[in-house]
């Protein structure tokens, strides 16, 4: 057999063993009957365990109707942060849907669908304290979420300060209130929500460092995916189930 011919014939299996396994990912759920989608459950309102041991929240209701919409069964699960986007690689899940910020340096890794909420980064200090703008956060200590957006731009932004990371807001608002960091970034949503819910005396300072958009990651090159994804989540904004769930949990349409 001419060299030509058997190469041909080699490219053509190996288009066939590869094609399914990069476009078949929406298949493949639609066939299991499942979407199963990660997030760290520490991260009220958008996902964390209430009284009752459930997982709930802004994200997790969301991504549910998403997978009602495609027709299969959600399947919201937990994983530390700084882990998540390599349980997805890993295939330990289909999707995360975490609040995770749309970035260049994220989409180089993962791909991402639609924005399905608007937020940015905030900065809160004590209620009693002189600041109102991170430039004053010089030389003081702030606390950031492990392995988030907010880390890496502190880290970048306000050079002199002391960086500690923690796993979510509650242990941040925890340490503000009794004096042992001196404020901390976070989502602005989030930060305003837990404040009010633990009545803590934590105030915002200045306006927005810089805005988010968050969007639900996926492997790349699933183009099926991803427009299932882009199509459930238009068919909620359209038909104001987005804005039902956006307005109980944040009190605001985020879209």
């Amino acid at each position: 057999m001419p060299r030509s011919v058997v190469f041909a014939v080699i490219s053509s299996i190996l288009i066939l063993s590869v094609s399914p396994a990069v476009a078949g990912e929406l298949a493949a759920v639609k066939q299991k009957g499942e979407l199963s989608f990660a997030m760290t459950g520490q991260y009220p309102p958008f996902n964390f365990i209430n009284e009752n041991n459930q997982l709930t929240g802004f994200d997790v209701e969301t991504c549910n109707a998403i997978a009602r919409e495609i027709g299969v069964s959600p399947k919201p699960v937990t994983t530390a942060w700084d882990g998540i986007i390599a349980g997805l690689l890993a295939g330990k899940y289909d999707l995360i849907c975490g609040s995770m910020a749309i970035t260049e340096k994220r989409l180089k890794a993962i791909d991402f669908s639609d924005s399905y909420y608007r937020s940015g980064a905030q900065l809160f200090v004590g209620k009693q304290a002189d600041i109102s703008s991170a430039a004053q956060m010089k030389g003081k200590t702030v606390g950031v979420t492990l392995g988030t957006t907010y880390e890496d731009w502190v880290r970048a932004n306000l050079p002199g300060t002391d960086v500690r990371t923690y796993k979510g807001v509650p242990a941040m608002i925890l340490e503000v209130t009794n004096g042992r960091i001196d404020g901390f970034v976070t989502d602005r949503i989030v930060g305003a929500i837990a404040i009010d819910e633990k009545q803590a005396p934590i105030k915002l300072a200045g306006p927005l460092l810089y805005e988010e958009r968050m969007g639900i990651a996926l492997r790349k090159g699933n183009p099926e995916l991803k427009q299932a994804l882009n199509a459930a989540l238009q068919k909620l904004k359209k038909d104001g189930d987005y804005r039902k769930i956006s307005m109980k949990w944040l009190k605001i349409d985020a879209r």
